[in-house]
């Protein structure tokens, strides 16, 4: 470890590096020093009221209250000249946008996850995810640059109800930061974000508020199987 990343691990407060805390984000961030992170990877509410088959809901999807005050801060906690990706709801585009550009993030590219299966179908039958690469700074170009089309493995959904796979995570994770850095997750529902930083050897900040997700999370970090 040379000696720029002891410097930025030793910014971090020791209770949150390669934690998962459990709480609000918006106040978790509040308490982490400015510019002590260097990729923020999240999928947060979608806004839409989801209900999956089960029944299952999730927490802060029925209003955008937190949506820019969570966006302003993860811009704060991230390091100049770096990127945040964030997935989010195609139907509620405009409200995303508006709070990223109001945090002072603005768009570099955006990534399409093609699915195996379809998730609903109405005027069209809805076979993809999708999330916006976003910039803080002037973020130095990947010597690779990765398709914007991907693949998302389906996972079933049992840990959460969007759980996304560790893999379709991996390449983000790989393309847009580099080893020993920080990689923070906002809304890390289930962990896969955290896990997919741990496997490519960076470090991992996850905030999840629901309690159930927040000990599923802790479970999969215990476990180098999953």
């Amino acid at each position: 470890m040379n000696q720029n990343q002891t410097t930025q691990i030793q910014s971090q407060p020791k209770t949150l590096l390669d934690t998962v805390e459990q709480g609000d984000c918006i106040e978790v961030m509040r308490r982490m020093p400015a510019a002590s992170v260097d990729f923020v990877l999240t999928d947060p509410p979608y806004l839409v009221n989801f209900r999956d088959r089960d029944g299952r809901t999730l927490r802060n999807d029925s209003g955008d209250a937190w949506l820019k005050p969570a966006f302003a801060e993860a811009f704060r906690v991230l390091k100049r000249d770096r990127f945040c990706v964030s997935f989010y709801g195609w139907s509620k585009a405009d409200r995303f946008l508006a709070a990223w550009k109001a945090a002072g993030f603005y768009p570099v590219g955006h990534l399409v996850f093609r699915k195996t299966y379809t998730s609903s179908a109405r005027f069209v039958r809805y076979q993809h995810e999708q999330a916006y690469l976003l910039a803080k700074g002037r973020p130095q170009l990947p010597e690779s640059p990765i398709p914007d089309v991907l693949e998302l493995k389906y996972t079933g959904n049992e840990l959460h109800p969007t759980q996304k796979a560790v893999s379709s995570l991996l390449p983000l994770v790989q393309a847009f930061s580099s080893i020993g850095d920080v990689v923070l997750d906002p809304f890390c529902g289930s962990g896969s974000t955290l896990l997919a930083a741990r496997q490519l050897q960076r470090h991992y900040i996850g905030i999840e508020p629901d309690a159930q997700y927040h000990a599923v999370s802790l479970r999969r970090l215990s476990s180098r199987a999953a």
